[in-house]
């Protein structure tokens, strides 16, 4: 099992594929196993780096509090025992808070970036915390996490619309299981790192070529946050989506869009 040794935990990551160099940043609770479909669809294309981030998975799960700079200096750790100077980065939702804290504290490493259903944080716009759904009952959290994952989404919209209702199911399936203590405090470790992302101030210092791409639908982060994204780094482009927070899953555009900008 691949681990580079962070700081005092061991981080787990794969690596694979062919291609200019990209690293793979995962969303919230997103563990290599539960997101390799994703993660696959880049593979074709990259010579592909992912990890589990700290608290999930098969990466330990260290005592907290996490911060997004710890998040950042792990991948950095990461690219440095693969050796790799520069590489293109993807972020994906809470993946690309950790990519934007990466670009902001190594802009010389990161040669492309794309930013994906993500937001800055801060007064710039945060994202839903998440970390309050744990205070909802079971069912009130399932159903509010329908309404977050596509703005559009009630049960009228999942009966005339099979293919997101199949979308729905998956994500739910996903999140599904009986976790152990340390898995749960590692996610929720995770979620208070995540709310208190805040890098909008620092965007500036991005230099390379940045791809925002976002769901018109989204939830969890509003096109204004990768609006506000877009204003604040130079060399930004923003792409809007017919989708909400997986939009990447409901639009067919997407996934050859941001592939066809890392491959640049």
């Amino acid at each position: 099992m691949p681990t580079v040794r962070c700081g005092d935990i061991d981080v787990y990551y794969e690596r694979s594929g062919e291609g200019p160099r990209l690293l793979f940043l995962n969303g919230s609770g997103a563990t290599l196993a539960s997101s390799g479909l994703l993660v696959d669809l880049f593979r074709s294309s990259f010579d592909v780096v992912a990890h589990d981030q700290r608290g999930l998975g098969k990466t330990d799960v260290p005592p907290g509090p996490y911060t997004m700079a710890d998040y950042a200096a792990d991948a950095l750790t990461l690219m440095d025992h693969v050796g790799w100077a520069t590489c293109r980065v993807i972020g994906v939702s809470f993946g690309g808070m950790v990519a934007q804290e990466l670009a902001v504290t190594a802009p010389d490493r990161v040669e492309r970036l794309a930013l994906v259903c993500t937001s800055p944080g801060g007064p710039a716009g945060a994202s839903y915390p998440l970390h309050e759904l744990e205070s909802l009952s079971a069912a009130e959290r399932a159903q509010r996490a329908v309404q977050l994952l596509d703005t559009r989404f009630d049960a009228a919209w999942l009966e005339s619309h099979p293919d997101d209702a199949a979308l729905v199911k998956m994500m739910a399936g996903r999140n599904a299981g009986t976790k152990t203590d340390e898995q749960a405090r590692g996610e929720r470790e995770q979620l208070l790192a995540r709310r208190d992302h805040d890098v909008g101030d620092r965007l500036a210092k991005v230099t390379c070529p940045t791809l925002i791409a976002a769901g018109r639908y989204d939830g969890i982060a509003p096109l204004v946050n990768s609006e506000a994204i877009a204003t604040r780094v130079l060399n930004a482009e923003l792409r809007v989506y017919e989708g909400g927070h997986a939009f990447f899953a409901q639009d067919r555009k997407a996934i050859p869009d941001i592939i066809e900008f890392l491959a640049g």
